[in-house]
């Protein structure tokens, strides 16, 4: 997701405390939990910020493994959140799901350009999308949030770690082309960590980021065009 940073006062501390009690119990919800059976449909996710007051959110569904595309959509709406940092998929996920509702075809899994648990509170936007849909979802993410690793071999297919300082398994960096910066995966909700790293090697067509995500960034960019 593209982030609008926007400089201000500090959030009002009882919105701030109702969310983080809100994240705390969706947390709570989340399931890792490898997939049932092979999916049919993948959906990309992505969120971006046309102006400061403005989000835009698209989801495209490939079919799979061909990821030949099947549709596309978006939503558009005002900005009601203030940044508040780790609290950002509460200012994302309404306008995300209003995006969802347009698809006549659902995916069997999303694959959201943010992250999953690899997140202070474990509740990444993939974590806080997947629940809201009860839907399985990983994340894909260009830039780490919260962890630590050991950066992986410069192949394409290299793979490491993203661990907790207590150890603990957040995600996986994966080296999606020779030489470019790795990606961050990590599980959102009903996925688990061995299911968002195989799907996301096997929707790599040539380029830093799968073919979900791609696209949706892609359309992101068609779609903003229409909006002016």
């Amino acid at each position: 997701m593209a982030y609008y940073r926007p400089p201000g006062p500090p959030a009002d501390p009882l919105i701030v405390r109702e969310l983080t009690q809100l994240q705390d119990t969706m947390r709570a919800e989340v399931r890792q939990e490898p997939l049932l059976r092979e999916p049919a449909f993948i959906a990309g996710c992505d969120s971006s910020f046309p102006t400061p007051d403005t989000i835009l959110s698209v989801f495209v569904v490939l079919r799979f493994p061909s990821l030949e595309l099947v549709e596309k959509v978006y939503h558009t709406s005002a900005v009601t959140l203030p940044y508040i940092p780790g609290l950002l998929s509460f200012r994302e996920a309404p306008n995300v799901l209003l995006a969802y509702e347009k698809l006549r075809q659902k995916p069997d899994i999303i694959m959201v350009d943010g992250h999953g648990i690899a997140h202070p509170r474990r509740m990444g936007i993939a974590a806080h999308i997947g629940v809201m849909l009860d839907m399985p979802t990983f994340g894909v993410a260009k830039q780490k949030l919260t962890g630590t690793f050991q950066e992986p071999a410069p192949t394409k297919g290299s793979i490491s770690p993203l661990t907790d300082r207590s150890g603990e398994l957040l995600g996986e960096v994966i080296r999606s082309k020779d030489k470019v910066l790795p990606l961050f995966v990590s599980p959102g909700h009903r996925c688990d960590q061995a299911t968002a790293t195989r799907l996301t090697l096997a929707c790599l067509r040539g380029y830093k980021l799968p073919e979900p995500t791609r696209l949706a960034d892609h359309w992101a960019e068609e779609f903003k065009k229409e909006l002016r």
